[in-house]
């Protein structure tokens, strides 16, 4: 009988922008947390409930109204803890009604979390542990969240599949973000997939291989 996995995950794409919402859950105990709360958040508690998941916390990348317009909702909702981002990122949080506003996303709103994250920090999900890594240059507060023995990570909008973040944004910095991850995402392994804000999950050996902006064959010639 093949051994069962020690964490499962569903994806779940939220808000107009289709940003990629995570439940993340330990099959050993079925607590989960909630992985970037865009909104939408009776789907999201719908598709926890169906898998039998108890929602025990809230992880955010960064600050942006997609990834966590609806965390202080969903805290409320559930009384359930927020961990992330990097306080960089609280000028983000801080305006998120106002952004909202612009794009009809009304449910947005500031949140404070529970708990701010450092590079090296580790949060709980019932008997799961998750690593947690700094990678600024999409936004100066971006953390990235990752479990070894899953050979996952959730790396918000600093990775994609064929594509890096966008740097143009308030306090982007390109630079930052190429060396986030090539130090602090490829050092995990080839092996691992993640999961991006946005579009198809991907691994980091493909992108070493085949991204155009930080493929090896791409950064050993700029």
């Amino acid at each position: 009988m093949a051994e069962k996995l020690p964490m499962a995950c569903v994806i779940v794409p939220v808000t107009p922008f289709q940003q990629n919402c995570s439940i993340v859950w330990c099959t050993k105990t079925l607590e989960g947390a909630v992985v970037d709360p865009g909104g939408e958040l009776d789907r999201v508690i719908a598709v926890a409930e169906a898998n039998g998941v108890q929602i025990t916390k809230i992880l955010v990348t960064h600050g942006h109204l997609d990834h966590c317009g609806g965390t202080a909702d969903l805290a409320a909702r559930l009384g359930v803890p927020i961990e992330g981002p990097h306080r960089d990122d609280q000028f983000w949080i801080d305006q998120l009604a106002k952004d909202g506003t612009k794009y009809g996303m009304t449910w947005c709103k500031p949140f404070t979390p529970t708990r701010w994250l450092e590079d090296g920090d580790t949060v709980s999900v019932g008997e799961l542990t998750l690593g947690v890594r700094h990678c600024p240059g999409h936004t100066p507060g971006h953390v990235v969240f990752y479990n070894q023995e899953a050979h996952i990570a959730f790396v918000g909008d600093v990775l994609f599949q064929g594509s890096v973040g966008r740097t143009d944004f308030p306090r982007g910095n390109h630079a930052d973000l190429i060396s986030s991850i090539t130090t602090r995402l490829w050092p995990l392994g080839n092996d691992i997939s993640f999961v991006s804000g946005h579009g198809a999950i991907s691994t980091f050996g493909a992108e070493r291989r085949n991204n155009p902006y930080v493929a090896d064959h791409v950064l050993a010639t700029s």
